[in-house]
């Protein structure tokens, strides 16, 4: 029997467990979509941009990392909807969340000929992917799809790129059977490092661990949230994962990132004993290799990570532990060997990071967003799916949201602008029966906001927050700390947002004061589909560490 390559493709797809692909159609690979077409385990979302379906398949990946850990699929054309959709690819790597990307490419009788829209994808991809290649051969498409499966879920997971020849689609394949399905190994842990582990933490005295990462997922995070909160071991969170551990954990200690509480910066430096467990220790978690430097004198660093090659590749490394993170949590939450291990620094921290995390109550502009995060928290569902890309409008939700569920927060650790709205469309479908937040600034919403077209073609349901204060934020904070009193290139003139999101066939309201803010609020959690808030704020407020254009343009 045959089928054509196309179909093929497909076939393996459904076999390693696809059930979604995003894209943007294209002329390249029009037989994939054709088999896509009469395919009814694999749903097809069509988006508006290639850079929101290279967002939404990272994302995508980052949910399924809670369940089955599958990678986020999306299919795109070559030339402009490629290098489009290489946004996406880059997010996947720095924040090692598994994807695979799907391009169709010129004819292979064409190649080298500078043919319409080529481009040499396995050379572009490959300095931001874990591997790029080309599928010349219609037969080998089930070893390529199964490699490609295997590479983006295995050790760190990550992005790969496969480019399609449109003619090799076409083509007809005889008797090619798909491979098996391939799932992530479990790679236990030496019972011999565990018991050094253990001996090394009972040894400290004030000692911390840095949570969340490369295949991080619900069980890594119950087990290591037992083991900790039994020994008393304060925790903090790697940038942008929050929700590896309960913020209600008795034993949380906050995030890292950007604008940490000062506090922690402070128990991490004093810190004797470091276990990283997942983290890769990368520029925003540790404020440019500061917080803890390579070298890190005076500390012992315990680094556990899935990939041997993180191990030891930036910071000198007293342990390295090459494992799964589950069954690294599970195999220190069942740990006893006799010895008692209690500390009180968990409780300490947790406390601190109360007080650092509770909204004031006195507004000290028109529109407080650190009052609004208060009414944020009493009306939105504490399991919410928060999702944002980047700016300082971030700041707010990070110190003041509190990330209970799992999955529950969809943030670039890459830093990418536009990728807030993309991934609110992917978390509103992978998880329809909860409530799911895009939240935005006005620059940071502009770049993918055209987006909510397939929220609105899908039916879902959209909570969209956009803090607008006429500006990008971040780089004027910059800014002005840099050449005080010299604005350039960082105004922006912005349409109405409410009115945007009616023109898409949902609800808007504009927003300029905290009582407008609690009354609309209010009211969007009363309805469906897409709802947004227009929040007029003060450029002013550029913070949620307390910075204002004053105080920078003051020293």
């Amino acid at each position: 029997m045959t089928t054509t390559a196309a179909r093929l493709l497909i076939d393996c797809l459904v076999e390693q467990g696809a059930d979604r692909v995003f894209t943007v159609p294209g002329e390249s690979f029009l037989p994939v979509l054709d088999a896509l077409s009469d395919c009814n385990a694999i749903q097809t979302v069509t988006c508006r941009q290639e850079g929101g379906v290279g967002f939404m398949a990272c994302a995508d990946g980052a949910l399924n990392a809670a369940s089955n850990g599958n990678p986020g699929i999306a299919f795109v054309t070559r030339g402009p909807g490629a290098t489009n959709a290489s946004i996406g690819v880059h997010v996947a790597m720095q924040d090692s969340q598994p994807m695979i990307l799907f391009i169709g490419d010129v004819d292979r009788s064409m190649r080298d000929r500078e043919g319409f829209q080529e481009i040499d994808f396995p050379a572009f991809f490959a300095p931001i992917a874990k591997w790029s290649a080309r599928i010349d051969d219609a037969r080998r498409i089930p070893e390529y799809i199964a490699r490609a499966w295997s590479t983006a879920i295995s050790g760190r997971p990550g992005p790969v790129v496969l480019a399609l020849p449109e003619d090799m689609l076409h083509e007809d394949v005889l008797d090619t059977p798909v491979r098996p399905a391939v799932t992530r190994p479990a790679q236990a842990p030496c019972p011999d490092v565990m018991a050094t582990a253990m001996q090394m933490i009972g040894d400290a005295a004030a000692p911390l661990a840095i949570v969340g990462g490369a295949g991080w997922n619900g069980r890594a995070r119950h087990y290591f949230t037992q083991f900790a909160e039994r020994i008393g071991l304060p925790v903090a969170t790697a940038f942008r994962r929050q929700d590896a551990v309960s913020a209600e954990s008795r034993v949380y200690a906050g995030n890292l990132g950007y604008g940490p509480n000062p506090k922690l910066s402070e128990r991490v430096r004093a810190a004797d004993l470091l276990l990283v467990v997942g983290a890769r220790l990368g520029e925003a978690t540790t404020d440019g290799y500061s917080l803890i430097t390579p070298d890190h004198p005076d500390q012992q660093l315990i680094h556990v990570h899935p990939d041997p090659a993180e191990l030891g590749r930036v910071y000198r490394t007293d342990l390295p532990v090459c494992a799964d993170m589950a069954e690294f949590a599970e195999s220190a939450a069942l740990w006893d060997d006799g010895d008692v291990i209690d500390f009180d620094c968990g409780a300490e921290a947790h406390a601190e990071w109360q007080d650092w995390n509770t909204p004031r109550e006195d507004a000290l502009f028109d529109l407080d967003l650190a009052v609004a995060m208060a009414t944020c928290r009493r009306l939105i569902p504490v399991d919410a799916i928060i999702c944002n890309g980047a700016g300082n409008f971030a700041g707010w939700w990070h110190r003041y949201w509190r990330y209970a569920g799992y999955p529950s927060q969809l943030a670039p650790t890459a830093g990418a602008m536009g990728y807030g709205v993309p991934a609110a469309v992917a978390a509103a479908m992978r998880f329809p029966d909860r409530c799911v937040v895009a939240a935005a600034g006005d620059g940071d919403f502009l770049m993918n906001g055209q987006e909510l077209a397939t929220a609105a073609q899908y039916g879902l349901d959209l909570l969209v927050i956009v803090f607008d204060n006429s500006t990008y934020g971040t780089i004027r904070m910059h800014q002005e700390r840099e050449y005080p009193g010299r604005e350039a290139s960082t105004h922006l003139a912005n349409p109405d947002f409410a009115k945007m999101a009616e023109s898409y066939g949902g609800w808007g309201e504009r927003v300029t004061t905290n009582a407008e803010f609690d009354a609309v609020l209010k009211k969007a959690m009363e309805r469906k589909g897409i709802r947004l808030l227009h929040c007029i704020t003060d450029i002013e407020q550029l913070s949620a560490g307390g910075a204002t254009v004053s105080m920078l343009r003051n020293g």
